[in-house]
């Protein structure tokens, strides 16, 4: 019975894999649907109270409109060409989009010596993006490389593209070396802001953890997100483990870190611990469809157990009632940890869950904790939609200067605040600015 259970179960994983394999080969787009949704709701806005907020562009201020065209009757009526009589004037708006217009700049600096130590001095301007003189004084300014750094960075638009982009909405001819060069001089201005972002995330009541694929040149290395309060930090690494996340929480994190059950997390011993709900319910998913007979009850019984913690906190009981709902689901917990199943793949996930079973419930008991590192998740997607643009880095310098311009842009995301302007006052104060809720301030001299 059991070689003809076994043989069923290699036949039926042999022709899955066959199937992911043509559709690998054919598929334009690899995370479409083969199969429709059978009776799908039917589209568009729901009635009643279900419909949503209703929104619509609102009327400018009459001080913002730049334009009044008059658009009078037609000599006839255009339907039996009788005689036409004005009724009234209505008003209808509309916004254009109008390319914008390089603006040369020339700064006259002044140059000088010291009367004492005989040593060259010169003057320097805010907007000036550099000091360079001669044949490499004609350059782009601050607003410019803040804009190109959005593009590429925050919107994974290559530098080539970036560099149609400027020529068309704002006359400005640039080359994608020149663009990328920029881009490490704006990474390098920006060096106490991201030590500030780092000072500002390892102070975070709650911190949400991830990590990813990337790529140097071809070599492997991981992008690691970490979203704490008010700021969002990207790092790339060469490894993924826990001397990696220490470089940029430090071993003393003391905050909640919510964090997949990837094992090097859990050497942070001074901080409280939210294992990812998602994770195991998705885990649970699998095992339930790949199931035989009665090895889906094991999965099964740790999947009703986080589906009513997550009912309990969206249910919103304080005070003794949530503590009793809590104990009630630790004990459950408990049992659970307590099986011995003979399925493999049951058995590692009762040993797995056991190893996590103090996290598991940390968003009950913790205020703003959630039961996910949906944020973690969340951040990593704009950079993964880049690595399929880029492929990664080419170079060591690359990959550290895409992660600085990253966590600006995300941070100013997370904060409401505009993320070119944060990159411009960036290389004007060449340090943190004060667009950002950072806990340092000032920069390095020019």
């Amino acid at each position: 019975a059991d070689n003809a259970r076994l043989t069923a179960q290699v036949e039926r994983l042999q022709a899955r894999l066959e199937a992911s394999r043509r559709a690998g080969k054919r598929q334009a787009a690899p995370f479409s649907r083969d199969a429709k949704t059978p009776n799908p709701k039917r589209p568009g806005r729901r009635a009643g109270a279900g419909y949503g907020t209703k929104a619509r562009r609102r009327p400018p201020d009459p001080q913002r409109v730049d334009e009044s065209v008059a658009v009078g009757l037609p000599a006839c009526c255009p339907a039996c060409a009788g005689e036409v009589v004005f009724d009234e004037v209505r008003e209808q708006f509309q916004e254009e989009l109008v390319p914008a217009h390089s603006r040369m700049r020339r700064y006259e600096v002044a140059l000088g010596h010291c009367r004492s130590c005989r040593r060259r001095v010169r003057g320097h301007h805010p907007d000036q993006t550099s000091d360079a003189l001669g044949a490499a004084g004609v350059m782009l300014g601050p607003r410019a490389h803040a804009l190109a750094a959005w593009l590429h960075v925050g919107l994974g638009v290559p530098m080539a593209k970036v560099a149609k982009i400027l020529q068309t909405l704002g006359g400005i001819t640039v080359t994608p070396g020149g663009l990328h060069a920029a881009l490490h001089r704006t990474a390098a201005d920006a060096d106490a802001t991201y030590a500030a972002l780092l000072t500002s995330l390892r102070g975070s009541g709650a911190v949400a953890a991830d990590e990813t694929g990337w790529r140097i040149d071809g070599d492997r290395h991981w992008l690691w997100a970490y979203v704490g309060d008010t700021v969002t930090v990207y790092d790339i690494a060469a490894g993924r483990g826990y001397r990696d996340a220490e470089a940029i929480l430090g071993d003393d994190f003391a905050g909640v870190l919510e964090r997949d059950g990837w094992a090097p997390y859990r050497r942070f011993g001074h901080a409280t611990h939210q294992t990812c709900v998602a994770h195991l319910l998705r885990r649970c998913s699998e095992l339930i469809g790949d199931a035989v007979a009665g090895q889906a009850k094991v999965p099964h019984a740790l999947r009703r157990i986080l589906l009513d913690a997550l009912a309990v906190r969206d249910a919103g009981p304080t005070g003794a009632a949530l503590a009793d709902r809590v104990a009630g689901l630790q004990a459950r917990i408990d049992r659970f940890c307590a099986r011995t199943p003979t399925h493999d793949p049951n058995r590692r996930l009762v040993g797995h869950v056991s190893r996590e079973r103090e996290h598991l419930l940390t968003f009950l008991t913790h205020d703003g904790v959630a039961a996910t590192n949906w944020r973690a998740e969340q951040a990593l997607r704009g950079m993964i939609c880049n690595r399929k643009q880029w492929g990664g880095n080419k170079t060591r310098a690359g990959a550290d200067s895409a992660a600085v311009i990253a966590s600006i842009l995300r941070t100013a995301d997370q904060q409401h605040v505009d993320p070119v302007e944060v990159l411009a006052e960036v290389q004007r104060t060449r340090g943190a600015p004060d667009l950002l809720d950072l806990p340092v301030g000032g920069g390095r001299s020019p």
